[in-house]
Order: structure tokens, then C-alpha cells, then sequence
């Protein structure tokens, strides 16, 4: 999804070369696109109440849309009026992962689906985080989001809203299960071929320079990453 300015999303890759970040956009806090951020993160508890209190998933899925529109709203709004600030770098992808999280969470706890698949991408999430503490310990800024970490992220969050749908009984509910498994299944995919490429690119960028492919990293004065 899209965010304010943000290149903090779900860390797939875009190519970078030298430890030179960007200049990063100004302290601000008092803008639009953060109060929409800041509305977004509320909606998280309310969601959980939604899903495992009454289990009213209409009202719960449609939530999850209107957050996935103000996640496209704000970041349009960031840029559109120049407002793109640190605060919101941090909010917008921390939106989208507790969205995530929860609603894996009220999923798997109404046994909607297995929780192998909460594993499974819980696991992809430690692995960046991983390489993501590398990256900063080696002087670089987290990378850019690539279409397959996009593309990711937008299938998972069609599946979850249909897997919500799909519990129901009827014709229509049978159709939702099917697609939201068809979605969940390529977005899981796709969400690891992008924690591949993130790897892949960490290792570049933290080898030293003139280094054969394969070879161990080293660090000046820390001994060996490898």
C-alpha cells in the first residue's frame, strides 16, 4: 500500500548502491496525512473488538477498507501537499503491520485458518527485522519497497477480508473462501520472494568492495558477519 512518502513498507528492494540516504524529510507532526495515521492505528483495537467480541465481519471488513483507503489517502495527501515528515515514515507502515497482525490474530483464533500460516509470515517479519539491524549497523537506511513487496501486501490484504466473508455459510461465502485463499496463498509467496530480494541486496550492500561472490563479510575491528 501506499504511505506518507514512506520507505519503510513491507522491505522488498529497489536498487541502492552507496550508504548515501536521501535527504529525509522534515520533524513535522502536526500534519493531515499523520492525523489520518494516527485515526488508522485507532481503528486497530476496535477491529479486534469487531472480530472476536460480536463478530460483526461486515462492519470489521468494512473497517479494514476504509483503512486501506485512508492508507492510499494519506500518502496521495503527503505528497500532493508536501508534507511528508519522519513521524509519518514510522506511523503509515506500523499502521499497515498492525492491521496485518490483528487480523492474522482474530483469524487464527476463530480457527479460519491454521496457525502454520501465522508462522509462517510471523517468521518472514523476524528475518527482515534481522536484516534490517545489519543494514543500520553497517551505516544504511532500510531499502525501498519493490512491486513484489507491494504486490504482497495488496494480496494479503484482499484474503483477510474474504477469509472473514468466507466463515459464513452459503454460496457467496463458499466463493469469498475460495478467492481469499487464492490471495492468501500468492500473497504469502510473493511476501517471501520479497524478503528474498531484500536479503539478497543486504548482502551486496554490506560486502566490501572488490569482494568475490560468496565471500565472508567482515567488519573493520568486529571480526566476522558472516
Amino acid at each position: 500500500m501506499s504511505g506518507n512518502a514512506r520507505d519503510t513498507d513491507d522491505p522488498a528492494v529497489a536498487p541502492a548502491l552507496a550508504p548515501e540516504p536521501a535527504p529525509g524529510p522534515g520533524g513535522r507532526v502536526l500534519t493531515v496525512p499523520n492525523a489520518i495515521s494516527v485515526a488508522r492505528l485507532a481503528g486497530v483495537p476496535v477491529f479486534l473488538w469487531l472480530v472476536l467480541g460480536p463478530r460483526a465481519d461486515g462492519w470489521a471488513v468494512g473497517l479494514l477498507i476504509a483503512a486501506g483507503v485512508s492508507d492510499w489517502l494519506d500518502g496521495k495527501l503527503a505528497r500532493a501537499w508536501n508534507q511528508q515528515s519522519q513521524l509519518g515514515q514510522v506511523l503509515d507502515p506500523a499502521a499497515d503491520r498492525l492491521y496485518i497482525a490483528a487480523t492474522l490474530a482474530g483469524l487464527a483464533i476463530r480457527a479460519i485458518i491454521p496457525w502454520w500460516l501465522v508462522g509462517l509470515l510471523a517468521a518472514r517479519e523476524l528475518v527482515l527485522a534481522g536484516a534490517l539491524l545489519v543494514l543500520r549497523r553497517h551505516g544504511y537506511q532500510p531499502l525501498q519497497v519493490s512491486f513484489v513487496g507491494k504486490a504482497a501486501t495488496l494480496c494479503l490484504l484482499y484474503a483477510f477480508p474474504l477469509l472473514f466473508l468466507g466463515s459464513h455459510a452459503g454460496d457467496w461465502a463458499l466463493a469469498a473462501r475460495v478467492t481469499g485463499w487464492a490471495f492468501a496463498i500468492w500473497g504469502s509467496a510473493l511476501y517471501w520472494w520479497a524478503a528474498a530480494l531484500y536479503l539478497a541486496q543486504t548482502r551486496i550492500l554490506i560486502r566490501p568492495p572488490g569482494a568475490p561472490p560468496g565471500s565472508r563479510i567482515h567488519s573493520p575491528g568486529k571480526g566476522h558477519n558472516g
